[in-house]
């Protein structure tokens, strides 16, 4: 009974937070018929002001962190997003009736990071004085940003794979969309390579991604701390509650797309942070061994796999991948992943006890 309590405050308490209060407070806003809208022009402002200060903070924090102790682990968190996304295409958007682009949003949403999931994990450990790495903290934009990327490039691969099957070549080899295709050979895999090189290109250059990356140099390169301080950083969640009242009108007004298929973004969202938590701490296993990475580290490393994107992946997956439902991408992460994440908290804080010494 204790159990259920907790569980039920947990999903109450994430309710009440600002991404999850305004996505709702969108949802009910388009519900009601209201005429309420931002236009186009400074909703994109407003995404390009939110990477920029998420990749500098990301950058400041690199750039603060110890370089040459940073480097296994990061390495391993960066692995971590990229299979995460990679598990997930395999898993979720294979499910009968779920969109790959759906499902590709809303796995890159579980391999990015939640900052105040993260937050919850070094609390707890501090209240238990076990002691982990001071840069910890700079580890998750290398998971962010390659499950972000990863999930963007496989699913602009899909749209562009589907659109070549939907051409329709006549005899005077003029290419019209729509309607059966004419029966030709797979793409070579050097046509392949092509295509995922021209993608990750175009993804790169992306306005979304390119906000990421900018900030991300610019906090690593430079030191913007004070326009950081004074500028993006109180600006943030008020711009970041803005976004999400706008991606809720839209997810009421997709709702409808995910009756189906619910129970497979239930499931998902209920189990993918255990699997996710559990390669995360495998792979915190393999740096202690290799760099003495300490019992804290490996749990807060688990920690950052089990949990899903609350602040960056909400405005990148909305800029790069528009046509993906939010009710699905972030109803899924924030909704139940979030608080399965935090609930799974004290599993590898027993997991390390027990494995390391």
């Amino acid at each position: 009974m204790d159990v259920v309590v907790t569980i039920a405050n947990t999903i109450l308490e994430q309710l009440q937070k600002p991404t999850l209060a305004f996505l709702i407070a969108g949802m009910l806003l388009a519900a009601l018929g209201s005429k309420f809208e931002i236009p186009a022009p400074v909703y994109k402002f407003i995404v390009i002001l939110l990477l920029l200060k998420v990749g500098m903070g990301a950058g400041i924090a690199i750039r603060d962190a110890n370089v040459v102790a940073l480097i296994v682990p990061a390495l391993g968190a960066a692995l971590l997003g990229v299979v995460i996304v990679f598990l997930g295409s395999k898993t979720l958007a294979k499910m009968r009736g779920v969109g790959e682009l759906d499902a590709l949003a809303t796995v890159g949403m579980f391999g990015a990071v939640s900052a105040s999931t993260l937050a919850a994990g070094m609390a707890m450990l501090d209240d238990g004085g076990i002691e982990y790495e001071g840069y910890i903290g700079a580890l998750y934009p290398f998971m962010d940003i390659a499950a972000l990327l990863t999930a963007i490039v496989l699913a602009k691969l899909g749209l562009a794979r589907s659109a070549s099957a939907n051409m329709q070549v006549d005899g005077g080899g003029t290419a019209t969309m729509g309607g059966p295709a004419t029966p030709r050979q797979a793409p070579s895999p050097g046509d392949t390579g092509k295509l995922v090189q021209a993608i990750m290109i175009d993804t790169l250059r992306s306005p979304a991604i390119s906000a990421l990356i900018a900030g991300l140099c610019l906090g690593v390169l430079t030191k913007p701390d004070t326009v950081f301080d004074s500028f993006y950083e109180p600006m943030f969640r008020g711009l970041l509650s803005l976004l999400m009242l706008i991606m809720g009108m839209e997810a009421w007004f997709r709702f409808a797309e995910l009756r189906k298929v619910a129970h497979a973004y239930i499931l998902y969202g209920i189990s993918a942070p255990i699997v996710h938590g559990l390669l995360g701490f495998g792979v915190g296993l393999i740096a202690h061994e290799l760099t003495g990475f300490s019992a804290g580290g490996v749990v807060l490393l688990a920690v950052m796999a089990a949990s899903s994107s609350d602040i960056s992946g909400p405005p990148t997956m909305r800029a790069a991948l528009p046509e993906a439902n939010p009710s699905a991408y972030v109803g899924t992460s924030t909704g139940l992943g979030t608080p399965v994440a935090i609930l799974s908290i004290p599993l590898f804080m027993a997991l390390a006890d027990l494995l390391i010494t």
